[in-house]
């Protein structure tokens, strides 16, 4: 089990909804992954993103689909490509990743908390 946290630590994560507006492979990476951009909305702006979501989704079906990803870590650089937000998910059974997404459609831009 974690750390207990207080929440005021929980609302230092910034965790926005953003639709992704597109989807390409991303060969270079050492595991399967994409880039991805992301629009979260007029407040945060369009942020790019590596995800290893390749089991479950093709470039094709992640296009219009609403994420959740946390938009305050730095950016980081994976590979030759520079990673601007942390797209959330959680593994399957086998390891793989699943989107973690809205039940219906909200505004991009929306905080969670």
């Amino acid at each position: 089990m974690s750390e207990t946290i207080r929440f005021d630590d929980f609302l230092k994560v910034d965790i926005r909804v953003g639709t992704v507006t597109a989807a390409e492979p991303y060969p270079e990476a050492r595991k399967p992954a994409y880039k991805l951009t992301v629009d979260f909305g007029p407040e945060i702006g369009v942020r790019r993103s590596s995800a290893q979501l390749t089991v479950h989704y093709t470039p094709e079906s992640l296009v219009g689909r609403q994420v959740l990803g946390v938009v305050n870590f730095p950016p980081k650089q994976i590979g030759k490509f520079r990673s601007e937000c942390l797209v959330l998910g959680v593994p399957d059974a086998d390891g793989a990743v699943v989107l973690i997404q809205p039940g219906h459609g909200v505004p991009d831009g929306g905080r969670l908390f």
